[in-house]
């Protein structure tokens, strides 16, 4: 993961991902994050619960559809 990210660049990308509309492509194309390094920073960013919250539903989108996370 990048070191270099400044923490409003950190709480932007935990936004994006936090956001319905915002697929990890996005992410990619504004900060340059793999989907994987996206997944670690949410990890060190957000409590269990709600990471695992997150995950359940970005899961669940992306069964629905198919350019979702």
């Amino acid at each position: 993961m990048k070191k270099n990210l400044s923490e409003s660049d950190k709480s932007e990308i935990i936004e994006m991902a936090l956001s319905d509309h915002a697929s990890f492509k996005n992410i990619k194309e504004v900060h340059g994050l793999s989907e994987s390094e996206v997944k670690a920073l949410m990890r060190s960013n957000l409590k269990t619960g709600s990471y695992k919250a997150w995950r359940k539903r970005v899961r669940t989108f992306s069964d629905r559809r198919e350019n979702y996370k």
